[in-house]
């Protein structure tokens, strides 16, 4: 009920600014939401490598880990509420620009009644889905008809959806009650990184310089995703004394939370377990690890792409299936072994025999549309350039990932005094 009302009270005043901001003259800008900022930061880039003539407006949200810089055609903004003068300027380019690209779900949308030549493009987060959301999520049935309504008018604003296969634009559509027409089907843009070999080397290359241990052992990937409530986390569903005295003379294991949680822990095994939830890009830890762990996680729709091993640890299925959904039957729907416990996780890694071929099928299904040219494909389409004016790709810098490894060396510069704090 209080939820209810904080947002109710959010939307009143940001309807006040919007309308007013409204009445001011539509411009050539494009305004960015970011969340997760992956597909962001991807999108930019190859705008700015377009040399498109348009102002470019970043608006952070406080959950947003990656960083964007401050360059003289960007501006950027937090998009939060206590910081007043910035929401409030956010608001205006959210009514005047021409062009609005979000990452997430955002109630603000409910109230933004555009103009109608004004595209909002939901690039979202994920490039699959395992578990439902939106208008299948099994939480919205005990939603308020308020609320329901509120959650279609936001589904709504959507001038278009980007996808990277019609597996997902079949799960949007149903998630978001919207049509095929909307679907925009030009790939997911961070993948893009998955296909360039001189950058996948290059942030191998930086990895191992910063962390020369992970190039010595086999690297263990656990990225769970989020449960509801649990933002705050302190211990984890996985023995990693048993994992550390069966598996330490071989690999190593690398945990990264999902972005909303924030976990503390105390590390009793340093040198073997690294806590690298801060780690603002997620590809470069997929492109190191061997054998990637998860359950209801987005991340085995890319990582399917390098065709390595992956293992599922869906420790709660019963519990998570009847209280948000998923999409299928699990045990057929991942392209991996399905492990109840950390001993049996162990012997699943020890045994080192995994179904190469289902990787692969799982990849091309999901990843249809996103096959290294997302990033150019979307802003061709959105910004109605020829394939003739198209400007190539040159070099490595010229990409986000080069951005990306800058955040990411600030990071590794920074982490190495908290790895006791896992």
């Amino acid at each position: 009920m209080i939820k209810q009302i904080a947002i109710s009270f959010y939307l009143f005043v940001f309807t006040i600014f919007f309308k007013l901001f409204k009445l001011f003259p539509q411009k050539n800008v494009t305004t960015f939401v970011a969340s997760f900022g992956d597909n962001i930061l991807f999108a930019i880039k190859e705008l700015e490598r377009q040399d498109i003539e348009q102002k470019i407006v970043i608006l952070e949200t406080r959950r947003c880990h990656v960083p964007f810089y401050d360059y003289s055609d960007r501006t950027i903004l937090t998009f939060e509420p206590f910081r007043p003068f910035q929401w409030i300027r956010s608001i205006y380019y959210i009514a005047t620009s021409d062009k609005v690209f979000v990452d997430n779900y955002y109630h603000f949308l409910a109230v933004t009644d555009f103009h109608p030549h004004v595209e909002c493009v939901q690039l979202w987060h994920a490039a699959g889905a395992i578990k439902q959301f939106g208008l299948k999520d099994h939480k919205v049935n005990k939603e308020s008809a308020y609320a329901r309504k509120r959650f279609r008018r936001v589904y709504d604003r959507f001038s278009h959806v980007v996808v990277g296969s019609e597996k997902m634009a079949d799960v949007f559509q149903e998630s978001f009650g919207l049509s095929n027409e909307q679907m925009l089907k030009t790939g997911v843009p961070r993948t893009d990184f998955f296909y360039d070999n001189d950058e996948i080397n290059y942030v191998k290359h930086l990895m191992y310089m910063e962390f020369p241990i992970f190039k010595q052992k086999k690297v263990i990937l656990y990225a769970p995703t989020y449960r509801d409530g649990e933002f705050n986390v302190s211990t984890l569903h996985l023995d990693i004394k048993k994992m550390y005295d069966q598996l330490k003379y071989d690999y190593v294991l690398l945990l990264k939370l999902h972005p909303a949680v924030n976990g503390t822990f105390e590390n009793k095994h340093p040198g073997f377990a690294f806590n690298m939830s801060n780690y603002p890009n997620v590809n470069h830890l997929l492109t190191i690890a061997d054998v990637l762990v998860t359950d209801y996680s987005s991340v085995p729709f890319e990582y399917s792409i390098l065709r390595k091993p992956m293992i599922f640890y869906p420790y709660d299925l019963d519990v998570y299936e009847k209280v948000r959904g998923l999409q299928d039957s699990y045990e057929q729907f991942v392209p991996g072994p399905v492990v109840a416990h950390t001993e049996e996780l162990i012997g699943t890694i020890r045994a080192n025999d995994f179904d190469l071929d289902r990787i692969d099928a799982f990849a091309e299904e999901w990843n249809e549309y996103s096959t290294g040219h997302a990033s150019a494909s979307l802003i061709q389409t959105i910004y109605n350039i020829s394939e003739h004016d198209i400007v190539p790709k040159k070099s490595i810098l010229d990409t986000a990932t080069a951005e990306s490894i800058a955040a990411a060396s600030a990071f590794e510069t920074n982490v190495i005094d908290d790895y006791d704090n896992l």
